[in-house]
């Protein structure tokens, strides 16, 4: 009976699972069995699921023991052959892990041989270029120190030609220092010469052949000579003095501006100051010393005038104070004005075509008024195109105008210009300062061309003069350099045919 249902159970596996294998089954009622000790009961009203995949029917096996009988005999009968086909696959997947884990070994042996060539690789290249840096850093080195021996070298050298220049430089200021004492000794020299042995004066042309007839009526007949002698004498003014050289220079003191003007009145003692190139302010001092002990302009007297007075170009004579009033660019006028009652006595206009300045060195100065022995002198240019200075003969007490002359100085680097004995003596400078020269002469009597006169430097070496006034009484030029007030005496001769 068990042994037909033990059959009938193989039946219906067969039945059920005709596909399994015995070892199939074997494997299916094992795992059955771990299922019923494990939840303690058989699948209820089911068919137990057994590891192959297929189920068992209830009619196929009823209990635990019935199956654990047949799996006995099953193993029992088996067991040898089981082993055989677990032992070849076991062998079959140890090898088949062997080859892979060979591959495997293969391929991470074959990874890291690559990748210890690239990083081989990569470290030859990191060094071979750090060798290219140092090897480029020793280059730079060795530049750098063949500069610096080279820059030592040149620095050497420099110190050496600045050591040489320098030597070189206290030589030639030396050798000029010499050269400029031997130039004054000289100049002094020729002075004394000048003053001790009177050249003859400069005369044009004319005078010259009219000289020449004199002394040949002279050879002929005394009378005929003396009667030549007088009408010569009757052309020159009564004024007889021309320059020869400066004697001495005293710079008073400084004050005011860069330029301004500054006069003494040749009929008495007072200074007047005129600070600046405009305004309606004039200070008054009672003597040249009291000027000088001053502090500034305190303690003198403030004249405030009327009209205000343009450029430094004005004039004192015996207690009238002339000076210049522009109105326009083509209207100038010059304005007599009484110091004593404070109201002004005359005015006279002269018309210009446009605004014109005497002097390019001062170009505030559009006309320049000047004192002498003779009177009242005005000097202008009428128009800005004309490249000389013309000089004006007035009257002193209605301001008329007597005579005018072409002086044939150019204004082009004149500063300043004065007048002695009707001769005009004009000042020329360069753009930066340097020693101020009367360079250009021009006598009314025609007893002076400029080409034959002498050429006067100033005693001071470097200066720049904003306005320059003669005192005929005095025989002193008052000058304004660069805000000091300096006081030039002159050296006078007497002309030929005085």
């Amino acid at each position: 009976m068990e042994g037909g249902q033990a059959g009938g159970g193989l039946r219906c596996d067969r039945e059920e699972g005709a596909s399994e294998t015995k070892g199939e089954l074997f494997l299916r009622l094992k795992k059955v069995s771990y299922t019923v000790e494990v939840q303690g009961t058989y699948a209820r009203g089911e068919g137990a699921v057994l590891p192959g995949g297929g189920k068992h029917r209830r009619h196929c096996a009823t209990s635990t023991d019935s199956l654990a009988v047949e799996y006995g005999k099953e193993r029992n009968l088996r067991s040898p052959l089981q082993s055989v086909e677990t032992k070849k696959l076991r062998w079959a997947a140890e090898k088949l892990t062997m080859k892979l884990l060979f591959v495997l070994l293969v391929s991470c042996a074959w990874t890291l041989i690559g990748a210890q060539n690239y990083y081989q690789a990569l470290m030859d290249y990191l060094e071979n270029r750090l060798l290219a840096i140092e090897d480029r850093m020793q280059l730079w080195h060795d530049h750098a120190h063949r500069y610096h021996t080279e820059m030592l070298d040149f620095k050497k050298l420099t110190s050496e030609a600045m050591a040489g220049l320098r030597n070189d430089h206290s030589m030639i200021f030396k050798d000029l220092e010499g050269a400029s004492a031997r130039v004054n000794l000289v100049e002094r020299e020729l002075e004394y010469l000048e003053t001790q042995n009177s050249p003859r004066a400069c005369v044009n042309r004319a005078d010259k052949v009219k000289e020449q007839e004199a002394w040949g009526l002279q050879e002929r007949d005394e009378v005929e000579v003396e009667d030549d002698w007088e009408e010569l004498h009757s052309r020159v003014s009564d004024c007889v003095e021309i320059i020869s050289g400066f004697r001495s220079v005293k710079i008073l003191k400084r004050i005011g501006s860069h330029k301004g003007m500054w006069t003494r009145d040749p009929k008495s003692s007072k200074v007047y100051i005129f600070n600046g190139t405009s305004g309606d302010t004039v200070y008054e001092f009672k003597s040249v010393r009291d000027f000088s002990r001053s502090l500034g302009v305190m303690g003198s007297r403030t004249i405030h005038l009327p009209f205000e007075w343009t450029s430094p170009g004005c004039a004192v004579y015996d207690g009238y104070l002339y000076y210049i009033k522009q109105k326009t660019d083509t209207d100038v006028q010059v304005v007599k004005y009484d110091l004593r009652s404070g109201s002004v006595t005359d005015t006279a206009m002269f018309p210009m075509e446009r605004h014109a300045s005497l002097y390019t060195l001062n170009p505030e100065t559009v006309a320049d008024l000047a004192v002498d022995d003779e009177g009242l002198w005005l000097l202008f240019t009428p128009t800005d195109s004309e490249p000389t200075i013309s000089l004006a003969k007035m009257d002193t007490t209605t301001l008329d105008i007597e005579q005018i002359w072409d002086t044939r100085c150019p204004r082009d680097n004149a500063e300043a210009a004065f007048v002695v004995c009707g001769t005009v003596y004009v000042v020329y400078n360069t753009r930066l300062a340097s020693r101020s020269r009367v360079q250009c002469v021009y006598d009314v009597n025609d007893m002076m061309v400029s080409e034959e006169a002498p050429l006067l430097y100033f005693p001071r070496r470097y200066g720049a003069h904003a306005s320059l006034k003669y005192n005929p009484e005095e025989k002193q030029v008052y000058g304004w350099d660069d805000g000091y007030q300096i006081i030039y005496r002159l050296t006078m001769k007497r002309k030929l045919l005085a």
